[in-house]
């Protein structure tokens, strides 16, 4: 069912890649095991995918000991809320994190990258939707924040990263608004070409994405099924 799931998913990638007039290779899938076990990862891995996704530190950590896995060459991406006591946990390893939404955060993953002699790539997290539950730097806050978080060693600021509304007829504003900040921030990052990443789009919506804008999807639901919570 997974692999099934994730030939599916590719294709309507390709396909709206297609409508959108861009190259399927333009849009990268990072398939989200959050809540699932290393064995629906190991399957999917199986079936050719190579990038993944967890939203909790320790089911990541889980993750990186199974030892099914531990040998594969997965990307690894942290693609859920992380608290700065937490960032020892993925410093050494960390493909990228993508919900940095604050300077003592960038701060903190600075310090640790440093402690590993490697650079960690970071997105900055918007919350486009200016919903309470969900975390991010107002669009307002974004540019003085992201001037600060430049100024740290050891961090690679590739772009932004958001979560739209549940609401499709919302969602593509909110896209537009994030490609439209995605490329302001090019015009004060340090180097301009470093800023090559927008996280944008999920199962219910990674076709507006698409068509908006997006680099990298966060897909879960539609690969590995319905989450028990």
């Amino acid at each position: 069912m997974i692999a099934e799931n994730l030939r599916r998913v590719k294709e309507q990638i390709a396909e709206a890649c297609v409508r959108a007039g861009r190259t399927p290779e333009s849009v990268r899938l990072i398939a989200v095991s959050k809540t699932k076990p290393a064995s629906d990862v190991l399957t999917a891995f199986e079936a050719g995918h190579r990038v993944f996704g967890e939203n909790y530190v320790q089911e990541l950590l889980v993750k990186f000991a199974d030892e099914r896995l531990q040998n594969l060459p997965i990307e690894w991406h942290f693609v859920g809320h992380l608290q700065t006591n937490k960032v020892r946990y993925l410093a050494e390893r960390i493909a990228m994190i993508h919900g940095v939404d604050k300077f003592s955060l960038a701060e903190e993953i600075s310090k640790r990258a440093k402690k590993y002699n490697r650079s960690v790539p970071i997105l900055l997290e918007v919350n486009i939707s200016s919903e309470a539950t969900k975390h991010g730097l107002k669009p307002d806050a974004l540019f003085a924040e992201a001037e600060k978080i430049f100024s740290l060693p050891r961090l690679e600021v590739k772009g932004l990263m958001t979560i739209a509304s549940p609401d499709r007829d919302k969602v593509r504003d909110e896209f537009k608004e994030m490609r439209a900040l995605f490329e302001r921030l090019k015009t004060i990052a340090p180097n301009p070409n470093q800023i090559s990443e927008l996280s944008m789009g999920m199962s219910g919506d990674f076709d507006i994405a698409i068509e908006e804008g997006a680099t990298l999807l966060r897909i879960g639901t539609a690969i590995f099924g319905e989450r028990k919570n």
